[in-house]
């Protein structure tokens, strides 16, 4: 008996809706990463990739729990010397709510070009409207 060994022209991509409100950021992250890896299929395979395609609105209202909304903070450095930038969850969540979810799903991804491809397949918008009505057949429950 042969193993059969999955090819990259048979992976079949569905897409999923993922609702964000009132959702803990960690929890829906790691569900968010384990569909874009395609941990959930019977024919996951490490080196392809095998995931599904995930949309996320109501990004704003995300919830974390403890003091995370004023001490949780995110680091940037500009390339320059000194050029460290530093931003807290609350002030990241007005400006640009989208990016909380996107960076806490691109840290719980490879750090590769596979990664890269799949962190690709997530799109966040911070309300509930989204361009993507035509694909999405699945709902995401956590």
């Amino acid at each position: 008996m042969k193993t059969k060994t999955l090819k990259l022209l048979e992976v079949e991509k569905s897409w999923w809706i993922a609702d964000a409100d009132s959702q803990v950021l960690g929890r829906l992250a790691s569900k968010i990463a384990q569909i874009l890896k395609g941990k959930h299929k019977v024919n996951y395979v490490p080196h392809l990739d095998n995931g599904d395609c995930v949309v996320v609105i109501n990004a704003e209202k995300i919830m974390v729990t403890g003091n995370k909304e004023d001490q949780k903070t995110y680091f940037r450095h500009t390339g320059y010397a000194g050029g460290v930038k530093t931003t807290n969850l609350a002030h990241l969540r007005r400006t640009y709510p989208e990016r909380i979810i996107e960076k806490a799903v691109k840290g719980m991804l490879p750090s590769n070009k596979l990664g890269r491809r799949m962190f690709s397949h997530l799109k966040v918008y911070a309300g509930s409207n989204h361009p993507h009505e035509a694909q999405l057949p699945k709902k995401l429950e956590v």
